[in-house]
């Protein structure tokens, strides 16, 4: 696996929350050895999402270079008329150890083995079906 491959994988759960906060993406590539995400976040609310994910997937991000701007013409128009919206999922990543396996994890984060269909689904770019194989130190997102 490339380098570019190999910094996509670890940082997936990173990648992933900014698809689904609506953070628009300039730049995705490999610089000096490092990942580098350039992009403008719809509010401070979900640049510091991105820059928690980060932290949760690698403390130090050494090999990762993120800067995000502000650009508040992102985010959805509020609805006209006020609607009860679901909570917010919480977003928390799981890095994979040696003997895991998806019922493993979901027995884990779930109580019951047979939910992790949840954890396929809160992992479109990683995890097709459960026959993918998952190795130690892949990380996944694990949702609520």
């Amino acid at each position: 696996m490339d380098r570019f491959g190999e910094l996509k994988l670890k940082y997936q759960s990173v990648l992933n929350l900014i698809q689904q906060k609506g953070v628009r993406l300039a730049h995705l590539h490999v610089q000096d050895n490092k990942l580098v995400i350039q992009g403008a976040a719809p509010s401070q609310e979900v640049k510091n999402a991105v820059w928690n994910q980060i932290k949760l997937v690698d403390k130090s991000f050494g090999d990762l270079s993120c800067d995000l701007s502000v650009d508040e013409s992102l985010a959805a128009p509020a609805p006209k008329a006020p609607a009860a919206a679901p909570p917010a999922a919480k977003v928390r990543s799981y890095t994979v150890k040696a003997g895991d396996s998806l019922w493993k994890i979901a027995k884990t984060y779930y109580g019951n083995g047979t939910l992790y269909p949840k954890i396929i689904a809160g992992n479109p770019g990683r995890l097709k079906d459960d026959k993918t194989v998952i190795h130690p130190g892949d990380v996944l997102v694990i949702p609520e």
